[in-house]
Parts: C-alpha cells; structure tokens; sequence
C-alpha cells in the first residue's frame, strides 16, 4: 500500500533582497511551487493584482503577509512603495491572480521600475496557461507567438488577425466566453480552416481540451458562451508556392545584379522552385 508523505517543510535559509516575479497556481492549488511558498513566506511585501484573491491563496497555506495593490489602476501607486522597501533591503514578490505575472497582467512597469533602480529581479517559475495550452494541444511548438487578447470587436479583430495570417508559427491567444464563438468565427475567415484547439478552465475541475477546424470550433454550441478562462492556439499557415509573377519579380531583380545561371539559383533557393525552369526563365527575361 503507498504511503501518502508529509508535505516538505518550508525552505527557512533567508531569502535575499529583491524583487521576485512568483507564478501562481491557474486553478489546481497544488501546482504551486516549493520556492513560490518560500518567496510569499518570507517577502515583506507582496504586490498582489486583487489582495483578496493573493489573500485567500496565502490563507490556503497557512500564511500571512503585507499585501498591496498592483494592478492596472493600482501599479504606479505600488511602484514607489515597492522600490522603496528595496531600497531599505526587503524582499518584494510579484503575483497576478493566477498564473505568471505579466502574461496579459500587470507588472511590467514594477519590473522596469526596479530593474532601471538596480534591484535584483527573480523569476520564480510556475503555472501557466499559455504554456499548459500548448503543451497538450498537439500543434507545432518550435515556433509559437502569443498574441494575448484579440480586440472585442469584429472589425478590429479581423484587422488584428490579418497581421498574423502570414506568420508561420503556432499561434496562441486568450478570449472571454462570450466573444469566443465570434472570435473563432473571425479566425476561420481570416486565417483560414487551420486546426484548433481550444483549452477552457485547465487544471480545475471542469477541464476541457477540443480539437478540430476552427470551422467546426465556432460552431460547436458548446462554445457559445461558456464560463471560465479559455485559450486557443491555431496552426501555423502553410506555405503558399510562389506564383509566376513573384518568379519573375524575383528574376528581374536578381539579374539586375547576376548572370542568369546565379540568378536562377538564388531565387530557386528564396522562393522553392526549379532551380532549371527558372534558369530558363532567366535567359528568357535577359532576351
């Protein structure tokens, strides 16, 4: 029979001075890490994006600190709080709500602030949405872009995603349930029938991953205007073969500069084509 083992008393080596990014649990509490524990026992300040959610997380371990509010209307009033407990030598953590702080939350100016000050800045890894997405959506993960919010509005959105049609790179994006039939709407217009996924509420109890086109995603009824956090991530586009026009462009170009057997070569090479029909286009186009 397995033996369930205590949870590892916290770490009390003192910590040492400075600003420290802590990634909080999405969902799931007990993905919280070791050093995240360590870092809000210790800090003498904790800049929270909402005190009562960083609140109800330090309660759930049994610990207390100084909170102080850090979010979008709150960050210029902490910043000169924060830096001046660095400068006295104290330990300040940095937490959203949940998961890393500044991934689509605020923070970015704490840390800016403290980093110009010549204060220490320490990452403390953990949970995050958009790295737990593309870890189990089965898409291409060499190569990824986040591109965070998409605009609220359909003709703006679309604008916004027309500058990311082009990118070959898995692309990964956060939405609210009630624009996300509509946003994967917009997505199938713009960028194409690509495939989908689209992670809602990850780590929590209603965890849901669906794969499809993102055709078949904006109509799903389930997707309608469902609850909790979501992210999708759709396919990198493919590639297109250059046209005869763009050969030709590239060809006229090219032999501006080099004899027609160099030229052909180096647009063989740029676009993907025949290095020996462009050869003969070449000679064609000196002609």
């Amino acid at each position: 029979m397995a033996r369930t083992l205590p949870p590892p008393a916290l770490d009390d080596a003192p910590l040492a001075p400075g600003l420290y990014v802590v990634a909080t649990p999405i969902g799931n509490l007990r993905d919280i890490t070791l050093r995240a524990l360590d870092v809000l026992a210790q800090a003498e300040l904790v800049l929270a994006e909402d005190t009562r959610v960083a609140g109800k997380l330090l309660q759930a371990f049994g610990l207390s600190a100084k909170l102080e509010r850090c979010d979008e209307h709150g960050e210029a009033r902490a910043i000169p709080r924060a830096l001046a407990a660095l400068e006295a030598g104290q330990r300040v953590a940095l937490v959203s709500d949940a998961g890393t702080p500044l991934v689509s939350d605020p923070g970015y100016r704490v840390v800016r602030e403290a980093a110009a000050a010549g204060h220490p800045v320490i990452p403390i890894p953990g949970a995050s949405a958009l790295l737990a997405g593309l870890s189990v959506s089965g898409l291409p993960t060499d190569r990824f872009l986040f591109a965070g919010f998409p605009p609220p509005k359909s003709a703006a959105r679309r604008t916004f995603l027309t500058e990311l049609a082009g990118l070959r790179a898995t692309l990964v994006f956060f939405e609210g349930g009630s624009r996300l039939a509509a946003s994967l709407a917009d997505m199938a217009e713009v960028l194409g029938d690509r495939e989908a996924v689209v992670c809602r509420e990850l780590t929590k109890l209603y965890e849901t991953i669906v794969r499809g086109p993102l055709s078949a995603l904006a109509a799903d009824p389930q997707f309608e205007a469902p609850k909790g956090e979501i992210v999708v991530l759709v396919a990198p586009g493919r590639e297109t073969e250059a046209s005869a026009a763009d050969a030709d462009a590239a060809l006229a170009e090219a032999l501006s500069r080099l004899k027609p057997a160099d030229a052909a070569a180096e647009v063989a090479k740029a676009l993907g084509l025949p290095r020996r029909d462009l050869y003969r286009r070449a000679l064609e186009l000196k002609r």
